[in-house]
């Protein structure tokens, strides 16, 4: 037994001399403040990983800002049909929802006018029992003939320019618009004669 004693205090001492540097299981921890190569190297990875996208996200809206943007609109000039698919005194309302524009038979000729209201820019409605364009926003009221006669509107609907195309059929040009009040309902193109 005091061999036993003996050998277990110098075992203890040998163990204690032992350096932990020397120790392979342990893993020295870094000082405060210090960083591993390792974690210098991932650190500064994720970095120029940030740096790139928000780089290629600048880039991109650069990119983005010098092409225009596309406004899809219908066509301004467009053909409606031939005049024998219009009733006399009537207004045709086929057009109304897709090309803003309502087209007006008379007995000697044809008009087209804008269903954008004067006063705000609302589209009014066609009443026929009332034979006028009653507005839904304030109140603005015209007649067949585009004439305002009744609310805020300061001024007639405006008329598009209506011809015959060499099919016969009526050719509507929404690019070119005509204004009651400059005296513009008077030339070429504002109203087309037809006489069947």
């Amino acid at each position: 037994m005091a061999e036993t004693k003996e050998e277990s205090p110098s075992k203890e001492s040998s163990d204690a001399s032992t350096p932990a540097v020397d120790n392979p299981d342990l893993i020295r921890a870094p000082l405060r403040g210090e960083v591993s190569r390792r974690g210098f190297l991932s650190t500064l990875s994720i970095a120029w990983v940030a740096f790139t996208g928000a780089s290629l996200g600048i880039l991109g809206a650069t990119g983005r800002f010098l092409f225009p943007n596309v406004l899809f609109e219908p066509p301004q000039e467009f053909k409606a049909g031939f005049p024998d698919d219009f009733a006399v005194d009537k207004v045709d309302e086929r057009f109304k929802a897709s090309y803003g524009c309502w087209i007006i038979r008379e007995s000697s000729g044809f008009y087209v006018l804008s269903t954008v209201c004067t006063h705000l820019g609302c589209t009014p409605n066609w009443l026929a029992s009332d034979e006028k364009f009653k507005c839904p926003c304030h109140g603005s009221g015209f007649i067949k003939t585009g004439i305002n006669i009744e609310g805020p509107a300061p001024r007639p609907l405006e008329r598009y320019k209506v011809v015959l195309s060499e099919d016969g059929q009526i050719l509507v040009d929404k690019n070119t618009k005509y204004q009651q009040e400059k005296g513009q309902w008077e030339l070429d193109g504002a109203y087309l004669p037809y006489s069947a």
